[in-house]
């Protein structure tokens, strides 16, 4: 399996190579040069989810050695990195199946692809014989930050700097990356947004004059974002994982298709479940689903890419976001490969914020359906499920179920539904009282957390605990101008790790 550029389909290189290398020389994003059968998932029933890891992955990961892939699955899915033996729980909800993506290390969806990477560079880097050093640089909007420097921390040969909009995260969130432990990272807080620090992010792989500075240093550079293929990978395993386990307890019957709603900020989440579906699982519809910055919302529905707008901080800052990068990789594939065309979209956006797709290429997503719920919506959501169902969700999972509940009233569509529930309610526990009307005024983070667990008896996630007294080794805020500045000064050593 090799895969090529969005921006240049004759560039194609192993998994290894995109892997490593995060994006193309062009600018784009590597994606598989075709998606392969991954069978019937009747047959997979009896696989526990790192078998299922190494089944899908090594579907598309085939210059990984059977040891080297299954290494890193046994590296990653275990009860050292998941307070579950399930890694990825579903519950069902009444109408509907939560699919738990945060019982990992961080509390977030992205451990569940973070666990792995470090491995699948470890592996490539060894097998390779390549010697240099590694530095992954990394713009979060909260939850990928904390979940790729705990899974780099004091990893050998690697170096990992962190960009977060100082005001577009939870405190928690900030907390947590502000503390975090390890010999070998970098957290920066930006005077900016998450768009300001992605586009960071893809000026330094561009940049010819950083180029040269890693290379006097014996350094290359990949990235932990999603635009990296070995992110994308991993997510696909637990749409297939909660496919089966429908279908182990009787949910579904063989072949029949669900739905599945993900709350969608930069487009990788959604993405996996493109991915699986491409690779047979049975689905019906995939629901994006936004908060009140709805550029996808209004993308899906017209044709139409703006994201000349005003970013809206809200509180489920995952999703606050206008530049959505992974969508590039679905406009690639349902273009048929179109790189010419991706090019030019791409180019519209950097240079006017916008673009449109031609009408025939809107006609091929009729499967992708798209809703956005409101703050007063979604907070509303938070309060009615823990009073009716006895369930506590978090500000995206609530984001999630609104638009579900859209979805259902304006089709009548009974189709059984995954919603992908993204975070624990803990890492944005002010939100969470506010929704419960509760106030907040004056209370510490900590404060917060053991009010919320008093009050709904769910356990507060043991990486959680206790943020407040761990020493802040990361304070520092710069204007985004300054970003290139500080990052120059960690490859050099003149900031310490």
């Amino acid at each position: 399996m090799l895969f090529n550029s969005t921006r240049n389909k004759r560039n194609q290189v192993s998994s290894k190579k995109a892997i490593l290398q995060g994006i193309s020389d062009e600018g784009g994003l590597y994606v598989p040069e075709s998606f392969p059968n991954a069978g019937s998932p009747s047959n997979m029933t009896e696989m526990k989810y790192k078998d299922l890891a190494y089944y899908i992955c090594g579907k598309f990961l085939t210059d990984f050695t059977p040891e080297e892939l299954s290494h890193c699955v046994s590296s990653a899915y275990n009860t050292d990195n998941f307070s579950t033996e399930f890694i990825a729980p579903l519950r069902k909800l009444n109408d509907r199946f939560i699919l738990e993506l945060f019982h990992g290390r961080t509390s977030a969806f992205k451990d569940m692809a973070l666990c792995i990477l470090p491995f699948f560079i470890e592996s490539s880097l060894h097998s390779q014989k390549d010697y240099t050093d590694i530095l992954i640089i990394t713009a979060t909007s909260g939850d990928t930050g904390k979940a790729a420097l705990e899974g780099f921390k004091n990893v050998e040969h690697t170096k990992i700097a962190v960009f977060y909009p100082e005001k577009g995260v939870s405190d928690t969130q900030k907390l947590q990356m502000q503390t975090q432990e390890g010999e070998n990272v970098f957290v920066l807080g930006v005077e900016g947004n998450f768009d300001d620090c992605q586009r960071a992010v893809k000026t330094t792989f561009a940049d010819e004059e950083f180029s040269q500075l890693l290379k006097s240093n014996n350094t290359r550079l990949s990235s932990a974002n999603s635009i990296n293929i070995g992110r994308l990978i991993p997510q696909i395993v637990y749409y297939y994982n909660a496919y089966i386990t429908m279908l182990k307890f009787g949910e579904i019957s063989e072949n029949e298709k669900i739905n599945i709603v993900v709350p969608t900020g930069n487009f990788g989440n959604i993405l996996a479940a493109y991915y699986a579906m491409q690779m047979g699982l049975p689905v019906n519809n995939l629901i994006c689903a936004s908060n009140d910055n709805n550029v996808l919302t209004d993308f899906i529905n017209t044709g139409v890419y703006d994201s000349n707008r005003e970013l809206v901080a809200t509180p489920s800052p995952s999703m606050d976001i206008l530049v959505s990068s992974n969508l590039e990789r679905f406009l690639y594939h349902i273009s048929g490969n179109d790189d010419e065309l991706i090019s030019a979209l791409m180019g519209e956006l950097r240079d006017k914020g916008k673009y449109r797709i031609p009408e025939d290429l809107k006609d091929k997503m009729p499967f992708l359906k798209a809703y956005y719920a409101t703050e007063e919506e979604a907070s509303n959501k938070i309060l009615y499920s823990l009073i009716n169902d006895q369930y506590l969700m978090d500000t995206h999972t609530a984001v999630a179920n609104v638009c579900y509940d859209k979805y259902r009233m304006e089709t009548q569509d009974n189709t059984k539904t995954i919603i992908a529930s993204t975070a624990s309610p803990y890492k944005f526990s002010d939100s969470m009282l506010k929704a419960l009307k509760i106030e907040t005024e004056n209370m510490t983070e900590q404060e917060k957390i053991e009010k919320l667990s008093e009050l709904t008896s769910v356990d507060i996630p043991k990486n959680l605990m206790n943020l407040d007294s761990k020493e802040k080794r990361f304070t520092t805020y710069v204007p985004k101008e300054e970003i290139f500045t500080y990052l120059n000064e960690f490859v050099k050593g003149d900031h310490d790790a």
